[in-house]
């Protein structure tokens, strides 16, 4: 079975990011619509209801790599946020402690990422943390 090449993927993702093909708990684009790359994203959480992160927006910054998706992309928040899996001082999500970074797999989206990152903001150990001012980035 050949393997979609990575311009195609990206492409994939673009138009479903696009056109809000997938829950409205998330949202993902290019950060620069010349990119050809398609290196670039910006993404966007709705923080889980029941937790500290409701009614929050979190603003991410993902960067596809030259062997994504065979290679998870680097994932920075922008929006300060407490969890453990984020560095407290550069808003990168720590691929050791996210699950979805440290055992990626190729099916894997950007979709997926974020969507894991909201279900970490609603686990138990991380839904009652206190978090940084609404308006406050990294």
């Amino acid at each position: 079975m050949s393997k979609i090449p990575r311009s195609f993927r990206l492409l994939e993702e673009l138009e479903k990011g696009e056109k809000g093909f997938g829950p409205e708990s998330c949202s993902y684009g290019l950060a620069n619509s010349d990119d050809i790359s398609m290196t670039n994203w910006n993404g966007t959480i709705l923080g889980p209801p029941h937790s500290n992160h409701e009614n929050r927006i979190y603003s991410l910054a993902i960067e596809c790599g030259p062997n994504y998706p065979d290679e998870p992309p680097k994932v920075r928040f922008i929006s300060k946020i407490n969890l453990p899996c984020v560095d407290d001082k550069t808003g990168k999500v720590i691929v050791d402690k996210f699950h979805t970074l440290r055992d990626w797999k190729r099916s894997y989206t950007m979709q997926t990422l974020l969507l894991d990152l909201r279900k970490e903001m609603a686990t138990a150990a991380n839904k009652k943390l206190v978090q940084p001012k609404e308006d406050a980035t990294f």
